[in-house]
């Protein structure tokens, strides 16, 4: 009996010892398909990051080349040709570049160069569709810019050398960050990169007369009013935002500055114990944003009392004058789009976003951006040119249902006081805007209606 029980004991044992076999078998060969995996993920990530780079070099090189041309283009035609390719070459770098794994003030530089060249390029080439040509200025801005993206192209193929020896790799930088990329440009690229920030920070202080001026670029934030405030009181502005009695508790999530408005973000927990995100601005307390995600299960009110509730909230919140532009619905949750009126102008740049449940038009997020960035009291009486001036300019098909005026933003960075002709042509809803000082036509916009709201393109 004892021998038997001895027996099936270690019979036990073996079949343990046989599962535990088994088991490092297996964890061993999942190692082994981890690893695989993570060498190929590594592998296909230092491609993709290889091909990223390589472009942004034929792009800018290509932003070169355009440049030059542009500095000696003589005809209007010829002229608007060229800018446009620029623009597109500039805009193409500005993508790849952003595909890459650095993060470091030279490159945030040159993202702020590629752009700036974009909205340039493109203002100038309007000019020369117009059939104006670039003045002195324009010329001698280009060429300011054209001697910046050749230092901007030699440094990009001082890399691109780096980069083809082997002297540094895209993962290590993914791994440790924007000081393993401090230490490269140290080692491999130093001369070059000082070059391209010393030249950068020539080329910032250039002042243009036009779309591309320094005012535009790095522009005031025009409806951030007041004094810079400490992390307390934006605490307690964000209490006061949201209601002392509806809060169970606040968190300081710190000042964030990587967005275009410095912020202090606050996470709270309301008495439900649902999450609320909100920013406050360091200079002068306003709110930039607050974001509620609840589920709303029904939808029970009406798109009336949605825009009654979010405009009476504006109000109450200091948001006066605000006239409802776009609308739409999605999830339970409606948000609208609101732009500020002066005089019956409205001033699109002024936006502001709003969210509301659509069950009890509770209000579950708002986003001030465009408001901050852009309002102020605009001179409106620059009008050279009469509404049946302007009505000279739209298509002979369109079946005008509004017209008013509006101030809308350029892709440049600008405003235009606009005539707005809101018509159809055939079944298609069409917004025409044209230039209330001189007749031309500054944007075509279509109107899209869905069941879920009212869309533009």
């Amino acid at each position: 009996m004892n021998k038997l029980i001895e027996w099936k004991n270690r019979l036990k044992k073996g079949h343990m010892f046989s599962v535990i076999c088994v088991l490092l078998i297996i964890i061993t060969i999942l190692i082994i398909i981890i690893y695989k995996k993570q060498r190929e993920y590594r592998q296909a990530s230092e491609n993709n990051y290889n091909m990223a780079f390589y472009e942004l070099v034929d792009y800018v090189q290509n932003v070169e080349a355009y440049l030059a041309k542009a500095t000696i283009s003589s005809t209007p035609e010829n002229g608007a040709e060229t800018l446009t390719h620029l623009w597109r070459e500039a805009n193409l770098a500005q993508s790849y570049l952003s595909r890459l794994p650095i993060e470091s003030q030279e490159l945030e530089n040159t993202q702020k160069f590629l752009n700036q060249v974009s909205d340039y390029s493109y203002s100038l080439s309007r000019k020369n569709i117009y059939n104006e040509k670039l003045s002195d200025e324009d010329l001698k801005n280009l060429e300011d810019l054209h001697s910046y993206s050749t230092e901007l192209k030699n440094t990009l193929n001082q890399l691109s050398e780096d980069l083809n020896s082997g002297r540094f790799k895209w993962d290590e930088l993914t791994e440790k960050g924007t000081v393993a990329f401090a230490q490269q440009v140290d080692n491999i690229s130093k001369e070059s990169f000082s070059s391209l920030k010393e030249n950068f920070n020539k080329y910032s202080g250039l002042i243009y007369d036009g779309a591309f001026s320094e005012h535009l670029t790095g522009v005031e934030k025009k409806g951030l009013t007041g004094e810079d405030i400490d992390e307390e009181t934006a605490k307690q502005k964000a209490e006061e935002f949201i209601g002392k009695d509806k809060i169970k508790e606040i968190n300081n999530l710190g000042l964030s500055e990587e967005g275009t408005i410095p912020a202090y973000d606050f996470s709270i927990n309301n008495k439900e114990d649902e999450n609320i995100n909100i920013a406050i601005s360091k200079k002068g307390g306003h709110i930039i944003f607050m974001n509620w995600n609840r589920d709303v299960k029904n939808e029970i009110i009406s798109e009336e009392q949605v825009e009654q509730k979010s405009k009476e909230f504006l109000e109450n919140k200091g948001f006066k004058n605000m006239q409802e532009t776009y609308y739409l619905k999605q999830e339970g949750i409606a948000t609208i789009n609101y732009a500020y009126s002066q005089d019956g102008v409205i001033m699109y740049p002024d936006l502001i976003k709003v969210k509301v449940a659509l069950d009890d038009g509770e209000i579950l997020g708002i986003e001030t951006t465009g408001y901050l960035n852009n309002h102020t009291i605009r001179d409106i009486t620059k009008v050279k040119i009469t509404k049946e001036e302007a009505k000279k300019n739209l298509n002979k098909n369109l079946n005008i249902q509004s017209e008013k005026f509006a101030v809308i933003p350029t892709e440049w960075k600008d405003e235009i006081l606009c005539y707005e002709f809101k018509g159809k042509v055939e079944e298609r809803e069409f917004l025409i805007y044209i230039n209330a000082e001189n007749g031309r036509e500054e944007d075509i916009l279509i109107i899209t209606n869905t069941p879920n709201g009212t869309l533009t393109m």
